[in-house]
């Protein structure tokens, strides 16, 4: 679907990395440029079975070229400059002043190509006091008030960050759709622009979109955070030989699940006869559903509660996720060989068009792999990645 556009890649860790595999399984021909030790990601997360291609690098990186340049050098900056003055795209992380000591800033890079969509993957946005801070995940989690949720549910004072890479990766998300939004309007109108993405925005929106709650409104009308969410009750249900996931989310959800636990007396109670009591009464439905799902195995669980159109699926360890047979049978997990990794396992875009076959696009690029090639087309005076989008 991108096929033509070219996309320079001076991002590295994850929230840039997953936007531009994003536009790489799109079809767009993504050029990442490495400093001579490569992108931090490739080392920082493990296990690796090589030096410098760990499990995060070969799940972000699919799809790109792999170039190695010293930016320190004039020489190897002037070969940028070429690169990018032939692309449609140029995205990057580093942080304001050092793009600008680069040389590389949207007005020098404007300069070099008028039509440019420029791309600034922040921290935080411009304009408000945090604008030059260093932001990793773990960081924009406790400033946007994420970390708290967890102790808000099950009181434990100690906030506590969600076990995922999340701030980043909605952030990518987000990078991925700035970039398709302005290269629509290039197409349009043939002019490029700068974007700010910064991650603190993008994942406080991402989280207050329901957490906000109370406080949308001025003055407040009641406290913030969704009560569903923060339930303390609200757990994967233990059952007679693992847990279970159930979503009683409207009234007559409920009364079809105590139906189909044996148990609709548990409704006829005073303050739980009413879709207002239940309401009110959650956390106590909750209680009591766990007090019977123990007496079946998750699988009878899974079968008794689908068949009542009760929202339902068995609670698995992450290791276990490759042997799901809705994945197996909907080809999602691919297995192929990689150039230095031999047999590598890698997810397919989970978006399928139907008038477009969304094939993998090569495996994540070895340190400085496409160099030569990429220069020598440089140096050439060919831009990269064949004609223009």
């Amino acid at each position: 679907m991108l096929e033509g556009v070219k996309i320079v890649d001076l991002t590295t860790v994850v929230f840039g990395p997953y936007c531009t595999q994003i536009l790489a399984d799109l079809g767009a021909h993504v050029l990442k440029v490495e400093p001579p030790g490569g992108d931090g990601f490739r080392y920082s997360s493990k296990p690796a079975k090589t030096r410098g291609m760990s499990a995060g690098h070969v799940a972000l990186n699919r799809g790109k070229q792999s170039i190695v340049l010293d930016l320190k050098k004039q020489s190897d900056l002037e070969t940028m400059n070429r690169l990018v003055g032939g692309a449609d795209v140029f995205i990057h992380n580093v942080r304001g002043k050092a793009i600008e000591k680069l040389g590389l800033g949207f007005e020098a890079v404007r300069l070099l190509n008028p039509e440019i969509v420029y791309i600034h993957c922040t921290g935080f946005g411009s304009g408000g006091p945090y604008s030059n801070l260093q932001a990793y995940d773990d960081v924009i989690q406790a400033a946007s008030g994420t970390a708290t949720l967890i102790s808000r549910a099950d009181g434990n004072p100690r906030p506590r960050y969600i076990p995922s890479l999340i701030a980043d990766k909605v952030a990518g998300l987000h990078a991925a759709y700035a970039a398709l939004g302005a290269i629509i309007h290039r197409l349009r109108t043939g002019e490029g622009q700068f974007v700010e993405v910064p991650m603190f925005e993008c994942f406080t929106n991402f989280m207050l979109k329901e957490h906000l709650c109370g406080h949308s409104f001025d003055p407040p009308v009641g406290p913030a955070c969704y009560p569903r969410q923060i339930d303390p009750e609200r757990q994967p249900f233990p059952t007679a030989d693992g847990y279970i996931s159930i979503v009683p989310y409207t009234d007559d959800t409920w009364l079809r699940l105590f139906a189909a636990l044996g148990a609709p007396g548990v409704l006829k109670q005073e303050h739980l006869s009413t879709p207002i009591g239940r309401l009110k009464n959650q956390s106590q439905l909750y209680k009591a559903v766990a007090a019977y799902t123990t007496r079946k195995s998750t699988a009878e669980w899974v079968s008794i509660l689908n068949a009542a159109s009760i929202p339902a699926m068995p609670v698995r360890d992450i290791s276990d996720i490759l042997n799901d047979p809705h994945l197996r049978d909907t080809g999602f997990f691919t297995r192929r060989e990689h150039v230095s990794e031999g047999t590598c396992i890698e997810m397919r875009s989970p978006i399928r068009y139907s008038g477009w076959d969304s094939k993998l696009p090569p495996p994540a690029p070895t340190l400085g792999q496409h160099t030569e090639q990429v220069l020598a087309e440089a140096d050439a005076g060919l831009p990269f990645g064949g004609g223009g989008s």
